[in-house]
């Protein structure tokens, strides 16, 4: 058996439900690191993702960023976040969301990332397009840096790693009409994929932080890509390009340099 894209759409949504009861109160709050945390909430929805997913899946292999690798089958492997923008939400910033992909035979099939606190379910399927609550979503049609938009994020490690991405922040900051840093992988990439913002980039990401959105943001039209141009973005560690068609290699040529 196979998922449908109504069946993560579903998943996703009662993760959000989860997600809601929670914010805004007193969290416990783990340290996996020195900037990289953990909430009681991230643990509640990763719970019901994976035993729903379990439960009519019990074969498939699951990738979950707070239990890491549940073995199962190597064709047809999930990519789980329960909670994209845990910082966010610890902080009672509303910008997180739960982020759901389905890879079958080595290639992503489904994708859902979900905004609870604003209700906007971004989702995609191979070959067939990219929504927003059930409406097609296309990227931006911005032809030049100057009247850009673009979003990025910074590793976990940004103090210890002098590879940071502070240089290129600076860089294209200064080329374009702004770098936001919003603190959630998944919405960035769903963001570009509804023409929010013409790109999006950023270093060292789990498989987790950007399957479901690169999906979506590659049936909305974007080329996605790493920072090298090369196809493969979801392999660990990694990193991500994704913008428009007019956009990307112009913003690949300043992170080339």
């Amino acid at each position: 058996m196979t998922p449908e894209l109504s069946d993560l759409e579903s998943l996703t949504r009662q993760a959000g439900e989860i997600l809601r009861a929670g914010y805004g109160r007193r969290h416990q709050i783990d340290h996996k690191s020195s900037i990289d945390i953990v909430t009681e909430v991230d643990r509640q929805s990763e719970a019901f993702l994976l035993g729903e997913i379990r439960r009519s899946f019990p074969t498939h292999r699951i990738l979950a960023e707070e239990s890491g690798s549940q073995a199962g089958d190597e064709c047809c492997i999930w990519h789980v976040d329960p909670l994209d923008g845990t910082v966010n939400y610890a902080h009672d910033v509303p910008f997180f969301s739960i982020s759901i992909a389905f890879q079958m035979e080595g290639e992503l099939r489904l994708g859902v990332v979900y905004d609870p606190l604003r209700d906007e379910c971004f989702s995609a399927e191979r070959g067939k397009g990219a929504w927003l609550n059930g409406t097609p979503i296309r990227v931006s049609g911005v032809q030049d840096l100057l009247h850009s938009l673009l979003v990025t994020g910074f590793p976990y490690d940004i103090r210890e790693n002098p590879v940071n991405n502070l240089d290129n922040y600076a860089r294209l900051s200064l080329l374009t009409q702004g770098v936001r840093r919003m603190g959630s992988a998944a919405l960035d990439l769903a963001y570009v994929a509804c023409g929010r913002f013409e790109g999006y980039w950023e270093l060292r990401l789990n498989p987790w932080d950007v399957a479901a959105g690169g999906l979506i943001a590659q049936e909305a039209g974007a080329t996605v890509t790493d920072m090298h141009g090369k196809p493969d973005f979801i392999s660990k560690p990694q990193s991500i390009l994704a913008a428009s068609p007019s956009i990307h290699p112009l913003v690949l040529v300043e992170l080339k340099k």
